[in-house]
């Protein structure tokens, strides 16, 4: 079974996981253009939702985190995790109009399946969502 595919049996694996457990996320399809993407998104533990996405480029991953909380000029604190280990971290400002931010950046597509993860947080709000791509 070529990668893209094993990619495609984890992500409907992972969907229906997820659906069974009843989480409060959703998970989009490759787009028809026919990349790979993969989307997550869900509820933070306050009112703001997170968006994460994940697809190939140039030979390694490009993962995009947004959230928003549709309040302009809150400081968030962000990180991505690959398999477990911080790839990067940050802080972001949500700006208008909707009052979100989103962070992107390039990481190594390791053999085998990679865990993607992003979680950000402000004033006691978490917001966290991982994709095995």
């Amino acid at each position: 079974m070529n990668t893209l595919a094993t990619r495609r049996t984890a992500a409907a694996a992972l969907l229906a996981g997820t659906t069974a457990l009843g989480l409060l996320t959703t998970t989009a399809p490759a787009n028809a253009s026919g990349d790979d993407r993969v989307e997550r998104t869900g509820q933070c533990s306050g009112s703001a939702r997170w968006d994460l996405k994940v697809k190939t480029d140039n030979g390694g991953l490009e993962v995009e985190g947004e959230v928003d909380s549709n309040v302009n000029g809150q400081t968030w604190s962000w990180r991505i995790l690959h398999n477990g280990s911080v790839s990067a971290r940050g802080t972001a400002t949500t700006r208008g109009p909707s009052g979100s931010f989103s962070v992107e950046r390039h990481i190594t597509d390791l053999s085998g399946t990679d865990r993607v993860t992003f979680a950000a947080s402000r004033n006691g709000q978490t917001c966290r969502g991982s994709i095995n791509f």
